[in-house]
């Protein structure tokens, strides 16, 4: 969040209207105004005059919804792209035909190394740092989401407006799509071809299918919803007034590589459902078929999670700033 947003927008001295009617600040000083990021504005629709005189419409309005979804639907990118090609391309020694991870075609070296790939580490860790590069680099514009169950979470702890929700999620969804679409593009370039499989995309997936093992659907479920709702706890509590806004995307980024650490091996870690739609339309069959659960978890769990925190907290607006505020915002 910005500083002016959770201190309330404060009002500059001597806003208002002169004695002969002309409102203050019209010459250089609303210029100035003007100019500021939209991010530093708070936000807001309309500017009221201390005096309850006329409202001045801030110039970020029309293009601020424009603005939020371009870059969620970069960092959403970002974030399938980089977590996602991370495990396809990365994971796995050279010479397995198929591991947990299911990636296509992985008996080709992982990224210049002979003999072993980066593992479930660096695939938690990639997912980790993608999302810290995305948060420090968007976040103070759309505020950070690149995950619908993060986007029903943060509506539901009153952090971000309802009516924003369906246009992030199809942006997030779209995103991760063309994320997907870009991954095979290059994996199309290996030598001696390449064939679309189970797992081809890092898909997530839960029992046994194509000779990839998950744990059943009970536990698959389970992890994937309290995983969310953990995300989503730690989300809000880094993002609160008294927390430091300069670390929040570090400890968001933290918590994605421990979510990794903990569930690579039961589900291939969802708790996104965007990353999960886009593999899953590549890879169409089983992938497909389980698709509903790594939605329905996730979007359940980012709730619950939400609710779980407003318990916890007492849901007090003085610590978790304003209804509007939205997600890692760190200017």
């Amino acid at each position: 969040m910005s500083v002016l947003t959770t201190a309330g927008a404060a009002r500059a001295p001597g806003h208002g209207r002169t004695g002969s009617g002309r409102e203050r600040g019209a010459g250089p000083r609303s210029a100035a105004w003007s100019q500021l990021p939209c991010a530093v504005l708070g936000h807001r629709n309309d500017r009221g005059s201390s005096g309850g005189g006329v409202k001045r419409r801030s110039p970020c309005v029309d293009d601020q919804i424009g603005k939020k979804l371009g870059a969620e639907f970069i960092g959403t990118f970002l974030l399938v792209f980089g977590g996602c090609g991370s495990a396809i391309f990365a994971a796995a020694a050279l010479g397995a035909t198929k591991g947990i991870l299911g990636i296509g075609g992985a008996e080709l070296p992982a990224a210049g190394v002979v003999n072993y790939g980066i593992g479930y580490l660096g695939v938690a860790l990639a997912f980790g740092l993608t999302v810290v590069c995305g948060a420090y680099g968007l976040g103070h514009v759309s505020g950070g989401h690149f995950n619908p169950a993060v986007s029903v979470g943060l509506a539901t702890a009153k952090r971000f407006a309802w009516k924003d929700v369906p246009a992030y999620v199809v942006t997030q969804c779209l995103a991760a799509i063309a994320a997907v679409a870009v991954l095979w593009a290059i994996q199309a370039g290996r030598p001696g071809g390449f064939t679309i499989r189970q797992g081809s995309f890092a898909s997530n997936a839960y029992g046994q299918e194509n000779g990839r093992i998950f744990f059943d659907l009970p536990a698959a479920f389970i992890a994937e919803l309290v995983l969310t709702a953990l995300f989503v706890i730690v989300i809000l509590g880094v993002t609160t007034k008294a927390a430091s806004k300069a670390q929040a995307a570090l400890g968001i980024g933290l918590m994605l590589t421990l979510i990794h650490l903990i569930s690579i091996p039961i589900t291939n870690t969802s708790v996104n459902p965007a990353r999960s739609l886009g593999p899953a339309l590549f890879e169409r069959g089983t992938a497909l078929g389980q698709l509903w659960l790594f939605i329905v978890a996730p979007v359940v769990g980012g709730a619950l999670g939400a609710v779980v925190w407003k318990l916890a907290t007492g849901g007090d607006e003085t610590q978790t700033g304003e209804s509007e505020a939205q997600g890692v915002e760190l200017t």
